[in-house]
């Protein structure tokens, strides 16, 4: 199992990253709260991972912290829910403000996150509640990546409605959040952000 990985970021196009370690690729697939405390490309990071073995592919998830992991594999764990909604939830909803969700029953939060209807929220709630009980919430920092690299050829708006559309969005829904909150100085990933904060409070 790859539990942790320290590399240079060589690429970043939300939710893929690219990290080489001695000379060798990983592919990760990281949650957008990851993508928003990572450096700009070329710098050296820490990831905490989890490795998914499938029978047709070996998938590698990148998370910026332990308790992040931690939420995703608690996930994994609930009927019906897969890597990618487990993936979708925590870009967008920080993980301490999950937990809260899920112990005070808080279902019409829940089901303003992507993919995620009333039977999914009840079952969440249901199957998590005596698993996140003794979750200890830390500071959430609310700082925005300030990288404003973007994949060759591809502008902000391009990559921030392809990442919501790899997190599940339908491609109409996606067009609608990342034009109504875009602006001419924003990186991809405050595009993301605020696209998906403003989905949330839909």
């Amino acid at each position: 199992m790859i539990g942790r990985i320290r590399g240079i970021i060589l690429e970043k196009q939300p939710p893929h990253l690219l990290l080489d370690v001695n000379g060798i690729g990983y592919e990760i697939e990281a949650p957008m709260t990851t993508f928003y405390s990572l450096p700009e490309i070329g710098k050296e990071i820490q990831i905490y991972t989890h490795l998914a073995i499938r029978d047709d592919a070996h998938l590698l998830f990148g998370f910026a912290s332990e308790n992040e992991r931690r939420l995703f594999r608690t996930l994994l764990k609930v009927n019906g829910v897969g890597a990618k909604m487990a993936l979708t939830i925590l870009s967008g909803i920080e993980s301490n403000d999950f937990a809260l969700c899920i112990q005070q029953g808080d279902t019409e939060r829940l089901v303003r996150l992507p993919g995620v209807g009333k039977k999914t929220a009840e079952r969440l709630i249901m199957e998590m509640r005596d698993r996140l009980k003794d979750w200890q919430t830390t500071p959430i920092s609310d700082s925005a990546a300030s990288d404003k690299s973007t994949h060759p050829g591809r502008g902000p708006v391009d990559e921030a409605l392809s990442a919501l559309i790899a997190l599940g969005y339908k491609p109409q829904e996606a067009s609608r959040y990342v034009h109504a909150v875009a602006k001419d100085d924003m990186s991809n990933e405050q595009i993301i952000r605020e696209a998906l904060k403003a989905s949330i409070k839909k």
